[in-house]
């Protein structure tokens, strides 16, 4: 099942069982991935954006909500914090698990190696590399500086 279908069927299911709070983030998420799909087919793609696509979609809903709760705790709206951590629960069903650090070190090592990477100026092709492989699985926000201090070694 692709993930468009599983969102779809969550989102059914949601509906029957009468859960408001996890129906809006699922139209949310719907939503984000119709407006993807809106701008693939201004670039000539009539099928619409790819799983790899939409885990990157979810990622970035997921982040933004991070940061969001981040900053309502900061403002005192605890409310509102608990509510952004609620989407993002349900956000996280559908993406893949995190790789832990050491996996993600090792990912970085065998990326450097698959491409041969010597310098600095091959970061662009180690995070490519990485992007294509591990989307949803980990942070490239936290991996971009570790490719960084490891082409730099």
């Amino acid at each position: 099942m692709d993930m468009r279908d599983r969102v779809n069927s969550a989102l059914k299911q949601a509906l029957k069982d009468k859960q408001p709070e996890r129906l809006s983030t699922l139209r949310l998420i719907n939503a984000a991935i119709k407006d993807r799909d809106i701008d693939a087919r201004s670039d000539g793609n009539d099928e619409g954006v790819p799983d790899s696509e939409i885990l990157a979609i979810l990622g970035k809903m997921a982040k933004q909500r991070q940061e969001s709760a981040r900053a309502y705790e900061e403002g005192g709206r605890l409310d509102l914090a608990e509510r952004e951590r609620a989407e993002i629960v349900i956000i996280e069903e559908f993406l893949p698990r995190q790789l832990s650090q050491a996996e993600v070190d090792k990912a970085i090592d065998a990326a450097v190696a698959e491409i041969g990477a010597q310098s600095i100026r091959d970061m662009g092709k180690v995070m490519a590399a990485l992007k294509a492989k591990y989307t949803g699985q980990m942070d490239f926000g936290a991996v971009g500086p570790a490719v960084k201090d490891r082409l730099s070694a």
